[in-house]
């Protein structure tokens, strides 16, 4: 075999920063995905561009033969947020900023790619997945539609998230849900216009929404069961332009996230009914938009017991976690996991980090190096020592 490659330091920060210094937001990460694409053929990658627009797969054939086929993705997108930061490689780009870390992200999977195209001493293939939009937007789901499955088969399929509150050098693994599902909502309300000294002459939409913004969260506090963590969030309330005016609109917009599909679905059918009839009470019309966004992330157990495994080789016993509650975030490899046995895991960012999606949040750069030694420790437990856990048939 030949000469392991590890990137040093030096090299991640170098791609981590300019990622970092030129975000690109949902299905425009035109420059970063050439930048990817550019890397991985330099290493002798087989690369797939234009999946979902700027997707790009990289593929690498391990020089002990056949085997089994496996996945190993990262978000390449940055969010519509304006850096506070004060670092020589704060966005250049107005308005766009990665508050995510997807910048780090993208960073350690080309480190990996970098150490196994070196020396892929596995059976077997790997399948490097960069994907756009995972803000929002759907860039997994938009993947997959394009053909990531058909095109590239694999067994599984795995992912990292850096975490905020965890240390540097812990990871957290969860044997089922990790992330919830995420659902939208966009309602308009519309009554009658009026004087404000004369409101029985018009509808009050102003009212009305004002009763939906507190009593649409009992749907959660008071109809589902507490062991079932659900959120109901209005998060944008607009109407009315001057003092003397009742507004004719009302627009309200928000969030439902949760971990069980069917109570996803009642709560949907409530949340309908409790606008229909607030809606009636006040002689409104109601128009709703609710749109089935993400749904849960749910880790296979098996998978996850051989990266727990994994990554306790890599950091010890004490500092891998298996008993962290999942969080109400929501997180579009969701689609991913659903079509192909998944893991999704945290890597601690620090735990003096701010918040992800914060103005002044930065990844944090000494994960760099063990993300790269995961993914890599990772691929050769998987196809070189015959960790893959069997196909369920």
């Amino acid at each position: 075999m030949s000469e392991t490659v590890w990137p040093t330091l030096t090299d991640l920060q170098a791609w981590r920063h300019d990622f970092h210094r030129h975000p690109e937001t949902a299905f425009e990460e035109h420059r970063t995905s050439g930048i990817v694409a550019e890397l991985l053929e330099g290493w002798g990658l087989e690369v797939h561009t234009g999946l979902a627009g700027t997707g790009v797969v990289g593929v690498l054939r391990g020089a002990r033969g056949d085997g089994p086929s496996i996945g190993l993705r990262a978000d390449m997108d940055a969010l519509h947020v304006t850096e506070l930061n004060d670092v020589p490689h704060a966005s250049v780009n107005t308005g766009r900023m990665h508050a995510c870390g997807h910048d780090g992200h993208t960073t350690m999977l080309l480190g990996g790619a970098r150490v196994l195209a070196s020396n892929p001493d596995f059976a077997g293939t790997v399948h490097f997945i960069f994907q756009p939009a995972e803000e929002n937007e759907g860039g997994a789901r938009a993947m997959i539609e394009d053909g990531l499955f058909e095109r590239f088969p694999m067994q599984a399929v795995y992912s990292m998230h850096n975490w905020p509150g965890l240390p540097v050098g812990a990871a957290a693994v969860h044997s089922g849900p990790v992330m919830a599902a995420f659902d939208i909502f966009n309602l308009t309300l519309t009554g009658k216009g009026c004087h404000a000294a004369m409101p029985h002459l018009g509808k009050d939409t102003l009212l009305a929404a004002c009763q939906l913004v507190t009593q649409l969260p009992a749907l959660i506090s008071r109809e589902q069961e507490a062991h079932k963590p659900a959120i109901l969030s209005v998060t944008s309330f607009n109407a009315g332009d001057t003092y003397n005016v009742m507004p004719e609109q009302v627009k309200l917009r928000g969030t439902v996230r949760c971990f069980d599909m069917e109570q996803r679905s009642r709560i949907e059918q409530r949340f309908r009914d409790v606008i229909e009839a607030t809606a009636k009470l006040h002689g409104l019309e109601a128009e709703l938009d609710y749109r089935v966004s993400y749904p849960a992330t749910i880790n296979s157990p098996e998978h996850a017991e051989v990266c727990a495994e994994i990554l306790t080789g890599l950091l010890g016993a004490a500092s891998v976690r298996r008993e962290l509650p999942p969080s109400m975030a929501s997180e579009d490899f969701s689609f991913m996991s659903q079509a192909c046995p998944g893991v999704y895991i945290w890597m601690g960012n620090g735990e003096d980090s701010v918040s992800l999606h914060n103005p002044k949040y930065d990844f944090n750069d000494r994960v760099l190096p063990l993300g790269v030694r995961y993914w890599v420790e990772l691929t050769l437990g998987l196809l070189r020592d015959g960790k893959l856990p069997a196909a369920k048939s």
